[in-house]
């Protein structure tokens, strides 16, 4: 079935270079698709042979082996896109997808650290930061551990964008930030006092360690001010400090967790989902909305495992 090959790398071809798709998302496209055309090539069919039955005879298939609704859903828009792109092209003659009804994906929480977690986490970050007898070189790696977990927990900012930010982004009397985010659209987003503290005492300590070099980030390398961060390193750091802090499941902590924190604390203290839309840079009010389904999740649990009628046993 090379014609069934040559016709998907063509839609591939097309992703790539009329709609600047990702890498990332060529690659993971190219795996749905190779899925489909071995099925197909299991049924001896070309795509302009494919009809709905086909279609629905493969998402079964696909449910058979296992695999997660959304990545089934990732998989049924995949055929849509390609059979739809081939019509468009004048490379096919029917598009079997045209009368299915979309998949809803189904809705997956984020996971949240309560307060008391993220404070945990920020405590066991400052008290390492604020212990000279490490050495200089590790206390000042400590320090901007503690000045980035309170900076993306302050402004709800996306990893990249505290890594991207410039070394003179935050000065002393800084209480906003302007963050560069998706689409290269700019923003401000505020720092609390607590972080500002925190950021100044990185300063102060890479400083020191470096002999007041002139640095290009941020948060940068403590050995050289010119290469920033990595979200590697970063997602290492708070691994560690998760584990530090005795945090119940510190394997699903990450930088981002701090983003879902803010904003599922903002939320709960009644901050209005407009500003938080605003402030995560949400492209639709709907994606901010699933913090509203983690609040009434997180009361759903405490009712279950606080509630004093749910721990007494029924009298008979």
């Amino acid at each position: 079935m090379r014609t069934n090959h040559r016709l998907a790398q063509l839609w591939l071809d097309a992703l790539a270079t009329e709609l600047g798709a990702a890498a990332g998302t060529i690659d993971t496209y190219t795996d749905d698709l190779n899925c489909y055309l071995a099925w197909l090539g299991e049924k001896s069919l070309r795509l302009d042979d494919v009809g709905l039955d086909h279609v629905r005879n493969y998402i079964a298939a696909l449910d058979h082996r296992g695999y997660a609704g959304s990545t089934i859903a990732r998989r049924i828009t995949v055929i849509r896109n390609l059979h739809r792109f081939l019509i468009a092209e004048e490379l096919g003659s029917s598009d079997p997808t045209s009368t299915m009804p979309a998949m809803k994906r189904p809705r997956k929480l984020p996971f949240v650290l309560s307060i008391a977690e993220t404070e945990a986490l920020l405590e066991t970050a400052h008290t390492l930061a604020a212990d000279p007898s490490v050495g200089l070189y590790r206390q000042a790696g400590y320090a901007r551990r503690a000045a980035l977990f309170e900076t993306l927990y302050a402004s709800g900012m996306r990893i990249s964008e505290a890594l991207s930010l410039p070394s003179d982004a935050a000065r002393p009397d800084t209480r906003m930030l302007m963050v560069r985010g998706k689409g290269d659209k700019q923003r401000l987003v505020p720092l609390h006092d607590r972080a500002i503290a925190a950021i100044a005492h990185w300063q102060k300590l890479a400083g020191g360690y470096s002999g007041g070099k002139p640095t290009q980030w941020l948060f940068h390398s403590v050995r050289n001010g010119a290469k920033a961060l990595t979200r590697q390193a970063a997602l290492l750091e708070i691994k560690e400090a998760a584990v530090a802090a005795g945090l119940a499941s510190p394997d699903r902590v990450s930088p981002h967790v701090l983003r879902h924190a803010i904003a599922t604390h903002m939320h709960s203290g009644g901050t209005d989902l407009r500003v938080l839309q605003e402030l995560l840079e949400h492209a639709g009010i709907e994606t901010t909305q699933i913090y509203t389904h983690l609040d009434t999740s997180r009361l759903h649990q405490m009712v279950r495992d606080l509630h004093p009628l749910n721990t007494q046993s029924v009298p008979d």
